[in-house]
């Protein structure tokens, strides 16, 4: 399994670890990935993600998963949360139709 946020799309980055003589080694730097599950209103169902905490407080920021994943990019976002983006995008659609 990939270290990678379904919902922010953050990854594992690299660097230096930087010693007081200045030496430098190589190092990672780990995403805080949780396993969460989210409730979506419109689709009235619940979901496990793998998320970071940072992608965790702008769900709840922007008042839930459906909110969240209407405003988020594409590009950002897992495959799994594409296609729940569009299941919800299709529902909205139909509830403002009724």
């Amino acid at each position: 399994m990939s270290r990678v946020c379904e919902l922010s799309g953050k990854a594992v980055m690299s660097g230096n670890n930087v010693s007081h003589a200045k030496n430098r080694t190589r190092r990672k730097f780990l995403p805080n990935l949780t396993k969460v599950t989210l409730m979506s209103d419109v689709m009235g169902a619940s979901f496990k993600m793998r998320i970071t905490a940072h992608a965790l407080r702008s769900v709840e920021h922007n008042g839930g998963l459906d909110n969240f994943l209407v405003k988020a990019r594409d590009i950002n976002l897992s495959l799994k949360a594409r296609r729940l983006k569009k299941q919800i995008k299709k529902k909205i659609a139909i509830a403002i139709a009724a």
